[in-house]
């Protein structure tokens, strides 16, 4: 049987819950949802498991806090024994306009300081990633308030209806593998 993990970036604590800093954990807890599973705090990170079409999903929310990361990700896929091309990472992205999803095999970390721990824990940037836009309407020095801070009533609206497509992207990953998916999803 198939073994993928799948790892929602964000914080751990409830000032975090629901931040756009969070929404990796927000698209976590929507798969573990339809898998019908449920987290479990675990070594480094919040754990649970599920089957999809004949395939093992593993689900991850490291408790490492976001620029610690990579420990948990190198951590789980060591332990689980599941190949780096079978591991999604799901983050969010400042560059990409609200909502807009992208899925890409390799990429730099575009000072994203969670993409960062995982580069130098994994020693690569070739690793499968969801980018989950989250715009970047701030005021200049406020990036930090910005990405840390809640959802508008009507923001939270838009993310809501993106997050079945996020988790479609994710089953997508584990069926039909990365670049079916990412021919299948973006520039949608």
């Amino acid at each position: 049987m198939s073994k993928y993990l799948i790892v929602g970036l964000g914080n751990i604590g409830k000032e975090y819950d629901h931040t756009r800093h969070n929404i990796g954990f927000d698209v976590a807890d929507a798969m573990a949802k339809e898998l019908g599973c449920t987290f479990d705090l675990s070594r480094l990170a919040l754990y649970a498991k599920g089957s999809f079409k004949g395939r093992q999903v593993h689900l991850i929310k490291p408790t490492t806090y976001m620029n610690l990361s990579g420990k948990a990700i190198k951590y789980w896929l060591q332990q689980l024994e599941i190949p780096l091309e079978n591991c999604l990472v799901i983050v969010d992205d400042l560059a990409l306009p609200l909502c807009t999803l992208r899925v890409r095999g390799k990429g730099s970390d575009a000072g994203h300081n969670g993409l960062k721990s995982i580069q130098e824990e994994l020693q690569t940037q070739e690793y499968p990633r969801l980018k989950f836009g989250i715009g970047n309407n701030f005021p200049k020095g406020k990036q930090v308030d910005f990405v840390l801070g809640k959802w508008s009533t009507d923001e939270q609206i838009q993310i809501d209806t993106k997050m079945n497509t996020a988790v479609e992207i994710v089953k997508s990953f584990c069926t039909i593998g990365l670049a079916n998916t990412m021919n299948s999803f973006n520039n949608k």
